[in-house]
C-alpha cells in the first residue's frame, strides 16, 4: 500500500494513522482534517474547557516520528473510486489519490429552524466561544436535556448564569437510558438552580430566544441546541460506498471495498455480540477502534466488537453507562436514586445487559468485565447494593 489517505482530524484519524505505523505500513501517509487545529480530545469540552480547568485537549502524537502529512482547515468534497481498486479524495486542498483510505469524518450536530443565533458544542471553538458566553447573570437556554445538554448547564450555572433546559421527552436522557433512569436525574437540575422543562417542543430559534411549539416564548442571551448529530458523510453521496446512518462497515471496520475502512463517530459497524449495526459516537469508540481499523488496511484480520462505554459529569456527579439496553427485558435498580451513589441494570433472565451508575465507579469497571465474559449473573445480587458486582456472577 503506497498511499493512506486519513479524512477525519479527530482523535480516530490520529490514533489510525499511529496504529498504521505500529503495525509497519511505510508508504506515505496524509490526514486531511477540517478544523485549523490538530486532532485533540473532545469529552473535555463539555467539561474542563467550559469549566475554564483547560483552554488546550490536543492530542499528544508524534507528527514527525509518524511521517503524517497534515492537510488542515480542508475538508473532503467527494470521493472517487476507480473500478478495481484506490481511486481519489476531493478536497478543498485539490484531489489526493489513494491505494488505502480511512474514513474519520465524525458527526456533526443538528440545528433547530428560526433565523436566531444558536449555539452547539462540537468543536474547541464552540466550546471556548460558549465559555465566553456564559457571563454571570446571562439567560442562557438549552435545548435538550441528554448527556451535552446536561453538561452544558452544569458549567453555565456554575458561572452564575440564569440557566433553562427544555426538553421534548418527558425526562432527561430518556432516549439515551429510558424514562425510569431519566426522571431519576430530573431532580439534580433543580438543586443546581436549573429550570427544567420537559415535553415541551420549540418551533424556532429567533432573535432574543425561542419560540415554543405552543405559542410561548422564552427569553435568552444564548441558545445553546443539543438536540443530536448526524455523521458527517454527505460528501461521499454518489461514491458507491453503503451509507445507512454513517458508512456502513462490517465487523472488521472495512467497507464494501477492501482498500477503505471508516472508523468513528460516522461509522455503521456490525455487532455480533448484539446482533445489530451500531454506530456509537463516544470517545472509547475512537480511541480504541482505530487498531481494528489499521489491522483490516492492512489485510490483517481483526474484530471491533467491545462492550460500548461513555460517561458523563453533570451537576457534580460522575454518570457512566456500558452495554446495550434495548432489547433487555427487565430495570434492576441498584440502590435508592435520592443518594449519593446508586445504579440501575438491565438483565434479559441471567444476562447482563447494560449498567448505568452514578458515583460508583467499581459497579461499573466490575459490570463491563462481566458483559464483555457474557457470565451469568445472579439477578437478586445484582439488586443488592451490598454485594459487589463481581460477586454476583453465578459459578
Amino acid at each position: 500500500m503506497d498511499r493512506v489517505i486519513i479524512v477525519g482530524g479527530g482523535l480516530a484519524g490520529v490514533r489510525v494513522a499511529e496504529a498504521l505505523r505500529a503495525r509497519g505500513h511505510e508508504g506515505a501517509l496524509t490526514l486531511v482534517g477540517a478544523e485549523p487545529h490538530r486532532p485533540y480530545d473532545r469529552p473535555p469540552l463539555s467539561k474542563a474547557v467550559l469549566m475554564g480547568r483547560t483552554d488546550d485537549t490536543t492530542v499528544d502524537a508524534d507528527w514527525s516520528g509518524l511521517r503524517c502529512e497534515l492537510l488542515l482547515g480542508h475538508r473532503a468534497t467527494g470521493l472517487r473510486l476507480e473500478d478495481e481498486r484506490g481511486g481519489a479524495v476531493e478536497t478543498t486542498a485539490g484531489e489526493l489519490p489513494f491505494d488505502g483510505l480511512v474514513i474519520a469524518t465524525g458527526a456533526s450536530p443538528i440545528r433547530l429552524p428560526g433565523d436566531g443565533p444558536q449555539d452547539v458544542l462540537r468543536t474547541i471553538d464552540d466550546a471556548r466561544a460558549l465559555r465566553d458566553g456564559f457571563r454571570e447573570g446571562a439567560r442562557v437556554t438549552l435545548v435538550g436535556a441528554g448527556w451535552i445538554g446536561a453538561e452544558v448547564a452544569t458549567a453555565a450555572a456554575r458561572a452564575g448564569c440564569a440557566v433553562t433546559v427544555v426538553e421534548a421527552a418527558d425526562t432527561p436522557l430518556e432516549g439515551a437510558v429510558g424514562p425510569e433512569i431519566g426522571a431519576c436525574t430530573a431532580p439534580w437540575y433543580g438543586e443546581a438552580g436549573v429550570e427544567l422543562r420537559c415535553g415541551v417542543r420549540v418551533a424556532a430559534v429567533e432573535s432574543g430566544g425561542l419560540a415554543l411549539a405552543g405559542g410561548e416564548w422564552i427569553d435568552a442571551d444564548e441558545v445553546v441546541v443539543g438536540v443530536g448529530v448526524r455523521p458527517e458523510v454527505g460528501w461521499l453521496a454518489g461514491s458507491g460506498l453503503d451509507l445507512d446512518d454513517g458508512v456502513v462497515v462490517d465487523a472488521s471496520l472495512r467497507t464494501s471495498r477492501p482498500e477503505i475502512v471508516a472508523v468513528g463517530d460516522c461509522a455503521a459497524w456490525w455487532s455480533a455480540r448484539y446482533g445489530r449495526r451500531l454506530r456509537v459516537e463516544h470517545w472509547d469508540t475512537a480511541l480504541n477502534a482505530p487498531e481494528v481499523a489499521a489491522a483490516a488496511l492492512l489485510g490483517e484480520e481483526s474484530t471491533y466488537d467491545p462492550v460500548p462505554y461513555f460517561w458523563s459529569e453533570q451537576f457534580g456527579r460522575m454518570v457512566q453507562y456500558a452495554g446495550h439496553h434495548q432489547d433487555a427485558e427487565r430495570l434492576v435498580m441498584r440502590g435508592d436514586p435520592g443518594k449519593a451513589g446508586w445504579a440501575a441494570c438491565w438483565l434479559s433472565g441471567t444476562r447482563l445487559e447494560a449498567i448505568v451508575t452514578v458515583n460508583r465507579p467499581r459497579d461499573l469497571v466490575q459490570a463491563r468485565r462481566i458483559m464483555t465474559a457474557g457470565t451469568a449473573v445472579d439477578p437478586d445480587a445484582v439488586a443488592d447494593p451490598e454485594v459487589p458486582i463481581r460477586n454476583a456472577v453465578r459459578t
